[in-house]
């Protein structure tokens, strides 16, 4: 059965810089209001003496490695990172579209969307910023395509606008054309409750000096199981 929302995070890893965490699907990074749950709100109680600020967001369906830096020195580590290009994320994502081109550079810049303010399009309009993300097929299977997708900015929604411009939405991302279902030569229908995306690699400068570091996660449960039922494998899904 695919993963219920409930799930819990995962400590990844943990110094006295860095909090890494897996953030589960249907679980947002942050909330509006202090008594919402959230990802921050689930850290906060359980690190009360470490002040963890998020210096990473991930859309409340989708999973994968949020950062945590827990002193002054690791966030300025990280903002400097974002800025020379060494913050690096991989995420996977699941389209049920034909992808003809094995690999590329998506570069619409990204604005809100007119109709709906917490929306957003590919293309020139009210607060557009640029925006590059590079993608790479990763996988094929009877029934979808996995895609290694690595944002180089960092914009509200991102990687689903982008892929949904590109005529390949993600499986599951209703709000961007993205199906929900799909039906197999077979006839099997597979549904996706959430949008196929993950964040399954980060890597950036130790706030200590020295190499940089990496972390991975694997692909979430349900996530493994609707590729799986696409006639993927387990193996496709690795950073």
């Amino acid at each position: 059965m695919p993963e219920r929302e409930s799930a819990e995070p995962e400590i990844i890893h943990q110094d006295e810089h860095l909090l890494i965490v897996h953030k589960p699907p249907g679980l947002p990074t942050t909330a509006p209001h202090a008594g919402e749950r959230s990802l921050v709100r689930w850290v906060s109680k359980r690190f009360v003496d470490l002040r963890p600020h998020a210096t990473s967001r991930l859309d409340s369906q989708v999973s994968g490695l949020v950062t945590f830096a827990l002193t002054t020195k690791a966030n300025r580590t990280l903002l400097d990172a974002r800025r020379a290009g060494t913050y690096q994320r991989v995420y996977l994502g699941v389209t049920i579209a034909e992808v003809l081109v094995e690999s590329g550079d998506w570069g619409w810049p990204i604005s809100i969307d007119p109709s709906n303010s917490k929306l957003r399009v590919a293309r020139e309009g009210r607060g557009e910023r640029a925006a590059l993300t590079r993608y790479r097929v990763a996988a094929r299977s009877p029934g979808a395509t996995l895609l290694r997708l690595m944002p180089m900015t960092g914009r509200t929604h991102q990687i689903r606008v982008h892929a949904a411009r590109s005529g390949s939405p993600l499986f599951g991302d209703h709000a961007y054309g993205g199906k929900r279902r799909a039906v197999m030569p077979d006839g099997t229908v597979v549904t996706a409750r959430r949008v196929m995306l993950h964040c399954a690699r980060l890597s950036f400068p130790s706030p200590s000096g020295g190499a940089q570091l990496q972390f991975d996660a694997p692909a979430r449960r349900d996530m493994q199981t609707i590729w799986n039922a696409l006639g993927g494998t387990a193996s496709d899904l690795q950073p």
